[in-house]
């Protein structure tokens, strides 16, 4: 028997390609316009294996559907698809157990790839708060590990696991770049060391920008941390390890 996936989206269009999609890759697929409509059709008793959630939406929005959605049953898969993700939306999302993020506007590969990630993640919910740490952040399909402490106590670099959604692991470095660090101790007026936890943080934040942006692992396993934004520079004024 096919997984039964449920779409919620208030753009019919969007709601229509992802239907032909899934379907194409031989889902059952039902659709609901909204987070209320998606709520009441999630609850009447149907054996649902997957959710595709939109985030944006008129009425109740994306996360607040996600909270009924898990109160209804704790242990639902659910993808969000947004154009607006971010580190905290998504770490937001994964504890009221979002299993991935997709981009909008979404190509049907990526869509694919996210789902079929999704539907061979554990569903139990005491499976689910072992799989997906809160030092896990899913951008589009791909999986970020935090590297472990002892790795980074001095050093000016953070080693993550990125998750591929067909399962592949690979090691990718950002490398801290010492004029940042100086950047941010003139404007902030603190110097965080290498081995604050505010650089692991915005070595995470950079990581899953370029897989939301890409879809894809840096071909060269390398990225640089070289710049940060001013809302950066606020939070390291308070950031306490």
């Amino acid at each position: 028997m096919s997984e039964r996936i449920l779409i919620i989206d208030d753009e019919e269009h969007i709601r229509r390609m992802m239907r032909l999609t899934l379907e194409a890759a031989g889902y059952t697929v039902a659709e609901a316009g909204d987070g209320i409509a998606g709520v009441e059709v999630f609850s009447d008793g149907s054996p649902w294996d997957l959710v595709v959630l939109d985030q944006r939406m008129p009425g109740i929005d994306g996360l607040e559907t996600l909270r009924r959605l898990t109160d209804v049953k704790p242990e639902a898969r659910v993808v969000m698809a947004t154009a607006y993700a971010s580190i905290e939306l998504a770490v937001d999302a994964m504890k009221l157990g979002a299993a991935d993020f997709v981009r909008k506007p979404m190509t049907p590969e990526t869509l694919r790839n996210a789902v079929a990630a999704a539907l061979a993640k554990p569903q139990s919910a005491e499976s689910l708060s072992v799989a997906l740490p809160v030092e896990t952040v899913t951008m589009n399909g791909f999986s970020i590990v935090d590297p472990n402490k002892e790795d980074w106590h001095v050093k000016e670099e953070r080693r993550f696991t990125v998750l591929s959604p067909s399962g592949t692991r690979h090691e990718v470095v950002v490398h801290i770049d010492e004029e940042v660090v100086d950047y941010v101790a003139r404007l902030a007026r603190v110097r965080l060391p290498f081995k604050s936890s505010f650089w692991t943080e915005a070595a995470r934040r950079l990581l899953a920008n370029y897989l939301w942006t890409n879809g894809e692992v840096p071909r060269t396993r390398k990225l640089t941390l070289n710049r940060l934004e001013r809302d950066a520079i606020i939070t390291a004024e308070r950031w306490r390890d």
